[in-house]
């Protein structure tokens, strides 16, 4: 009778887990309602395959075939109609851009258990999907991300060094930091949050340290600008410092927006101005009298 009740209770501990960690994953999929047409950019709507027989719903709005490409990534809960002030600001550089809603948001394939590993996952896939496209000579390659987006954007960068350039937005250093934050601000107990990690990476697989940008950022050979607010609660800024320090100082640059957030550093009036010069500096694009946008039916 005793092994019986043990049983129970191992049982009830893991639904228990099961369930706080589904809460964890928990947000509304928020479908597209806006497009570039809002601005009146041409566009043409893609489809992204991805891992697993999945797909990325994803809009290419192309310059020029010998033009660097960047790719738009979005944070979490969010879809890529939060790109659209970066579709705007940035289509006029000359840069051919990509913009995709990552796996479980938006229009794109569910999954699981989404995390900084599906995102960049996601990045590659948009890589692979560009370079077999035929649309570009220039296989040169920026990424501009925002929250996990970016610090997916890093771990891409040190497994594919076709990305010359990294603009992130209030990234995170370790996954692991973020989830302990959450955990604070609940008030649950320390000891908690550690069971739980052990739990995850045992159920399912997860390496966070794998994961983590923090300690991935060195084996990249882009130029990084990471941009984070000193008002950011959700991200602290001293994360974003953590992956400053990380970085090979040569190719890392930091600025630190004050008085911003997590979610509205690009309201800083000089936030275009200075991705703008960034951008301008680590990717090339070619000269011409005037930039021709070709849309496909």
């Amino acid at each position: 009778m005793t092994y019986f009740w043990i049983i129970i209770a191992i049982i009830l501990i893991v639904f228990s887990l099961d369930q706080l960690i589904e809460r964890m994953y928990r947000y509304e999929i928020k479908k597209n309602h806006k497009t570039p047409e809002k601005h009146n950019i041409a566009f043409e709507e893609v489809d992204i395959p991805g891992e697993k027989d999945t797909h990325l719903y994803g809009w290419w709005i192309p310059t020029s075939p010998d033009a660097p490409t960047l790719i738009l990534v979005h944070g979490w809960g969010r879809n890529l109609s939060r790109m659209l002030p970066y579709i705007q600001n940035l289509h006029p550089l000359g840069y051919n851009l990509l913009a995709f809603d990552a796996r479980n948001h938006g229009n794109s394939s569910p999954t699981k258990h989404p995390t900084v590993g599906t995102f960049t996952e996601d990045i590659l896939a948009a890589l692979k999907f560009i370079s077999q496209s035929g649309w570009v000579t220039n296989e040169t390659i920026g990424i501009v991300g925002l929250s996990v987006g970016g610090s997916a954007a890093i771990n891409a960068a040190s497994w594919d060094d076709r990305v010359k350039s990294v603009v992130t937005v209030g990234a995170f250093s370790h996954p692991i930091e973020v989830m302990k934050l959450e955990f604070q601000k609940r008030k649950i107990p320390d000891f908690i949050p550690w069971f739980v990690f052990g739990y995850m990476r045992l159920r399912y697989g997860f390496n966070f340290d794998n994961l983590a940008p923090i300690n991935n950022i060195k084996q990249s050979n882009a130029k990084i600008f990471l941009v984070h607010g000193d008002q950011d609660e959700t991200i602290p800024l001293e994360q974003g410092k953590a992956l400053a320090e990380a970085g090979i100082h040569a190719r890392t640059r930091m600025w630190v927006v004050h008085g911003k957030g997590h979610s509205d550093c690009n309201t800083h009036a000089h936030f275009w101005e200075k991705v703008g010069a960034f951008l301008k500096a680590t990717l090339s694009v070619p000269e011409r009298e005037t930039l021709t946008v070709e849309v496909r039916k």
